[in-house]
């Protein structure tokens, strides 16, 4: 595939190349600005020289709608995790009277389990 590749590539630069260079200096290349016609040598310069900055004006377009789009897909990301955080807080809050039950039991759980071990300590020291 990389060989047929590069010599599609070679072909299609070689057919460009010859219809570029059949008529020397474009001698049917007209280029119209303002209702004023150019042709010959100067025609196929100055459409060189307009297709050139077009091509540049387009290529400094490109770049910095990439960058405003890289900022603000940063942001958007930034703005999503602070979100989901502000999301998370609420929910938290609006199930917590729902969860009081659940926190009593678990509480009561871990004061007896406390307790317990704290006796265990205590019959170690008293053992020793």
């Amino acid at each position: 595939m990389k060989k047929l590749l590069a010599v599609t590539i070679v072909v299609l630069l070689f057919i460009a190349a010859c219809n570029a260079f059949d008529q020397p200096w474009g001698q049917d290349f007209h280029v119209n600005v303002d209702g004023e016609e150019f042709d010959g040598p100067f025609g196929w310069v100055l459409g060189v020289l307009l297709a050139g900055g077009g091509l540049l004006v387009g290529a400094i377009v490109v770049v910095c709608v990439a960058i405003l789009i890289g900022l603000l897909f940063a942001g958007l990301g930034v703005l999503v995790v602070f979100g989901l955080a502000a999301l998370g807080v609420a929910l938290a809050a609006a199930l917590s009277p729902l969860l009081l039950p659940l926190a009593i039991v678990i509480g009561l759980v871990w004061y007896f389990n406390r307790r317990g071990k704290r006796r265990a300590a205590e019959m170690k020291e008293a053992a020793i």
